[in-house]
């Protein structure tokens, strides 16, 4: 009920700014299944934490997660642990670790936190939760009666309880984000009490970059991601060396300047402005696989041009082929697939000196085709924007699906939907409607027509090329859909996704004679 009601607000939100194209950024794998659902979407995954290792994360949170980290465009990590842990499941990984917000934490605000006793302030703020060294903590206090061990934030572990006993301990529980630095310039030096968990293995905390924007020492447990921080943070491999270093902290330094203008240089370079630029780096470099588009012509260039044009305005897929097979077309055609050839690098463009049939030449353009994810298309069809990236999704998601293709307005089967256009200038309107109100939508089809079918390159190894048999051709997606079937593959029908389909229009210029003949051992197809 909750997946249904989202599912509406998102199809909502698309339609309202007409969000043809976007990029999800999944915060936590609870969202995969929604953005699943997404048309024409760029998953990227930001890894922010290693869940595992809370051990209190369900089962089937870390399930979603694993089938998120092998299907995510891009995994977006904190740091370099995450990163080694990610590249079991995922190549495409980048590390854009945290920031802070330089220019709040750097300047002093007009009141600074001041200890009634005058002492000076061992300090910490953030969650004192269940990676909380309360052992580490009490060691401190117990070093250092004469100064305040100062602990600013929630506390869900009831550590107040637990060091009642020590009067130089102080809690001030949760504070407003405005108020930190109130606190923080008040502490002579900021500490890190973390117990060396696998989630904290993992961790780049935010407040390292926060305390030392204001300049001050901190020590810390020796965790990976304090590593690359170098002389500017202590770090402590046991409770002994933390106690030593949090004494020597605190002691007068003959360079304190020069070392807190150090640590306030590093952080003005670690802001979130520049992560974002990071960010949108990792994006540039995403590695989409490759889609072959095999369109089949003969005669009727005008219709021919309109799904070319079609191909190249509405397909904002990053990684596309496009193979033009030609079957001895008499209109001009020819002349024209070169100059498009000449004026779009990359695309190929194959005449055939005579008409072989629609099975013999999309088995040349499939013989052609170098993708991942293969298209057959007619010349008759105009698709409309996001058309493949989201019927790609589909098969990507569902290693059951061989053979998927789109809902259309003019076919012989269950993929056809009534529509109300009279123009195909008017149709990407009315095709938006229904594409996003059925958004993440699959169904089962007996026979998805060939005027656009996509399959995965396992389907066509599997099932081969298509059978050459029915001469000029009618019958050629019935019985490759069979040939699916027998290999224990599913064909599918995506209701999100919507491809004009003039119909039949090199059929129609077949003898009578001929087309009676082609019909011989066909079984109907049916109607929604």
């Amino acid at each position: 009920e909750a997946q249904a009601m989202l599912d509406a607000s998102l199809s909502r939100l698309l339609l309202d700014f007409a969000a043809l194209s976007t990029v999800s950024i999944i915060e936590h794998a609870y969202w995969h299944p929604l953005v699943r659902h997404l048309p024409n979407t760029y998953r990227i995954y930001d890894c922010m934490d290693y869940h595992e290792g809370y051990g209190s994360v369900p089962a089937k949170v870390v399930e979603s997660e694993e089938d998120l980290l092998l299907k995510a465009d891009l995994v977006v990590v904190t740091s370099a642990w995450l990163e080694n842990f990610v590249r079991d499941f995922n190549p495409s990984v980048a590390v854009v670790r945290n920031a802070s917000d330089f220019d709040h934490f750097a300047n002093s605000p007009p009141e600074v936190y001041v200890d009634p006793k005058g002492r000076k302030i061992i300090g910490y703020y953030g969650a004192i939760a269940e990676w909380f060294d309360l052992d580490l903590i009490r060691a401190v206090a117990l070093a250092n009666p004469q100064h305040l061990v100062l602990l600013v934030g929630d506390d869900s572990i009831g550590a107040g309880q637990a060091l009642e006993g020590l009067p130089n301990v102080s809690f001030t529980g949760e504070v407003p984000y405005a108020q930190l630095p109130y606190y923080l310039h008040a502490f002579d030096v900021c500490v890190l009490p973390f117990k060396v968990l696998p989630h904290t293995l993992a961790t780049n905390q935010e407040k390292v970059y926060e305390y030392l924007s204001a300049g001050k020492p901190l020590v810390s447990v020796d965790l990976p991601e304090i590593a690359q921080l170098g002389v500017l943070v202590w770090r402590a491999t046991s409770t002994e060396q933390f106690v030593q270093m949090v004494d020597r902290a605190l002691r007068p330094e003959e360079d304190a300047d020069e070392a807190a203008g150090a640590r306030k240089a590093f952080a003005s370079l670690q802001t979130w402005d520049r992560r974002v630029s990071q960010l949108i780096s990792a994006m540039g470099e995403i590695s989409m696989p490759k889609l072959s588009v095999i369109v089949l012509t003969c005669n009727h260039l005008a219709l021919t041009k309109a799904c070319l044009q079609s191909l190249l305005d509405r397909t904002d897929y990053p990684n596309l082929e496009i193979i033009v097979v030609d079957n001895a077309s008499a209109d001009g055609t020819g002349g024209y697939l070169e100059e498009f050839g000449r004026r779009n690098p990359g695309t190929k463009v194959i005449l055939n000196e005579e008409n072989i049939g629609f099975a013999a030449a999309n088995n040349v353009g499939l013989a052609a085709a170098s993708g991942d994810y293969l298209v057959l298309l007619n010349n008759d069809t105009v698709v409309t924007r996001g058309w493949a990236m989201t019927m790609m999704r589909h098969l990507q998601d569902d290693a059951s699906i061989g053979l998927i293709g789109p809902a259309t307005n003019n076919l012989g089967n269950e993929a056809r939907i009534d529509t109300g256009y009279q123009d195909v200038s008017d149709m990407p309107v009315e095709a938006l409607r229904h594409t996003i109100a059925n958004m993440g939508r699959v169904s089962p089809i007996r026979t998805a027509a060939f005027f656009c079918a996509m399959f995965p390159r396992s389907t066509y190894e599997r099932c081969g090329p298509l059978r050459e048999g029915y001469g000029l051709g009618l019958f050629e997606d019935d019985d490759y859909c069979r040939r699916i079937e027998a290999a224990g593959l599913r064909i599918a029908c995506a209701e999100d996704v919507f491809v004009h389909h003039q119909l039949s229009a090199s059929f129609g210029t077949l003898a009578r004679g001929d087309r009676r003949d082609l019909f011989d051992s066909w079984m109907p197809h049916r109607h929604r």
